[in-house]
């Protein structure tokens, strides 16, 4: 009783109690929680998360067995052309890049001194003609006196010589009209071939000589064009081997980067010695380059085609992976794991590489994600291309 009347008397000291009771009871309640939570941590382990992959199924197509080399593109005729007689250039017919035909008018050469040339060796013709028709009649007349002795045998015989010297002087004045309308003719400039003109080297106004060196401008065939390029010497026997059975070789001309094919064409020939410094044979094939896409002196990667393998297995090369054992790709499960597959690789075609053995067609096979891989590894998949 003596208590309860002291805590009626000072009622904050009962309100002060209660307070640091509810304190105590907190820091119990805190100091529980930790350990709580570390026995149920310690009662339950969470599943390890699935690794994330891109898988793409084998498939199967026919696939080419291909010999590469790195070539450049040469043309099948370029000509320098050049004038062949000396005189004025009084025109340029062309464009610098035009593409002209053979026989087409490129440029002319002052025609004048020619003509007047010709004009001096047909008077000179002319003259000497009459100076052998008369020659002719005196011959025949001497013919006839000399049977009855009226002029001595001497002179017919003079006379016959004279008559064949001015034969020879008459065929000398035609062969020099001919040499002359043979440089009027020079004096245009034609096309020996069709292609492409490049940039003019001289311009109308100068003087030109059949011994310049430069020329006038040069003409370069660009369809067909052709393309050399090397392959190993231990490919020689295959590459023979067809083309004396007088097969049709494919090849294909690829971009510098090979991402983009440039022409398709067909192997015209090889050549007769290997380079002993590369161990390398040189090749020739042809390609009508129709649109233009192959320009003289263009490095080139050309693929000529061998063999086709019918009904192979192909993945994409990203799936193979290398070990000490060999290649090997992640092939998935059912269950939504992986196996290390042991395989065999045949051909690259582009992206894609032929399996030789080790895996069926349709079996899935992981190209992204696998360096995070093991064998019996759980994966979340993605199908790719």
């Amino acid at each position: 009783m003596g208590v309860a009347n002291r805590l009626r008397r000072h009622p904050y000291a009962l309100g002060s109690i209660a307070l640091l009771i509810a304190m105590i009871g907190g820091g119990t309640l805190v100091l529980s929680r930790p350990w709580r939570s570390t026995v149920g941590a310690q009662g339950s382990v969470p599943a390890s998360p699935r690794i994330p992959v891109v898988a793409a199924a084998a498939r199967t197509r026919d696939v080419g067995v291909y010999l590469r080399g790195l070539g450049s593109v040469t043309p099948l005729n370029t000509v320098t052309v050049k004038s062949r007689v000396d005189g004025e250039l009084i025109g340029v017919h062309f464009q610098e890049g035009q593409i002209v035909r053979s026989g087409d008018l490129l440029a002319e050469i002052d025609p004048r001194p020619f003509q007047a040339q010709l004009t001096q060796f047909e008077g000179q013709l002319e003259r000497d003609q009459a100076l052998l028709d008369n020659a002719r009649l005196d011959l025949k007349r001497f013919q006839v006196l000399v049977t009855t002795d009226a002029v001595p045998r001497q002179q017919l015989d003079t006379q016959a010589s004279l008559v064949h010297q001015l034969e020879g002087t008459v065929k000398n004045d035609q062969g020099q009209i001919d040499a002359t309308k043979v440089q009027l003719v020079y004096c245009r400039i034609t096309s020996p071939i069709a292609g492409r003109v490049g940039l003019r080297l001289v311009d109308p106004g100068n003087i030109v000589h059949a011994t310049d060196t430069g020329g006038l401008v040069i003409v370069t065939q660009l369809q067909p064009i052709a393309v050399i390029f090397t392959i190993p010497e231990d490919s020689i026997p295959m590459v023979l081997e067809r083309l004396q059975r007088g097969l049709r070789m494919p090849v294909e001309a690829y971009d510098r980067e090979y991402r983009q094919k440039l022409a398709e064409g067909a192997l015209l020939t090889i050549d007769n010695q290997v380079d002993p410094t590369t161990g390398t044979v040189r090749l020739k094939a042809q390609f009508p380059n129709s649109d233009n896409r192959l320009f003289p002196s263009q490095f080139v990667n050309a693929r000529l085609l061998i063999d086709t393998r019918r009904g192979a297995t192909l993945v994409p090369t990203a799936a193979i992976q290398q070990s000490p054992k060999g290649s090997f790709v992640y092939a998935l499960r059912p269950d939504r794991t992986v196996a290390i597959r042991q395989v065999t690789i045949g051909v690259t075609d582009g992206d894609d590489v032929s399996i030789e053995r080790g895996l069926a067609v349709g079996e899935q096979v992981v190209v992204e994600g696998a360096e995070r891989l093991r064998d019996g590894a759980a994966v979340a998949v993605r199908t790719g291309p």
